[in-house]
């Protein structure tokens, strides 16, 4: 869609707005198979671990593989809950 046809007002078609968003899915579909297998796995061993020492659910642990510069990386973030404050 084009600048002039926003400001006209004019709509696309129900084709072209179908296409674009079936190549919205398919570019997510091949981020998401070029993951590796084992994400899944690393995520739940990590949160049987982690919970025998905090609360915490698999909700806190978000996994992510980028790959930059050549170099392929795994980023790794947990959300930890606050710790509880003494009582005086």
């Amino acid at each position: 869609m084009s600048l002039l046809d926003l400001l006209l007002g004019r709509k696309k078609n129900t084709a072209a707005t179908a296409k674009d968003r079936l190549q919205i899915i398919i570019a997510q579909e091949r981020v998401q198979s070029q993951a590796p297998d084992y994400l899944p796995m690393l995520k739940k061993e990590l949160l049987e671990v982690l919970a025998k020492y905090v609360n915490i659910s698999p909700d806190d642990i978000r996994i992510s593989q980028e790959q930059h510069d050549g170099m392929e990386m795994l980023e790794l973030n947990i959300t930890l809950p606050e710790p509880k404050k003494a009582s005086t």
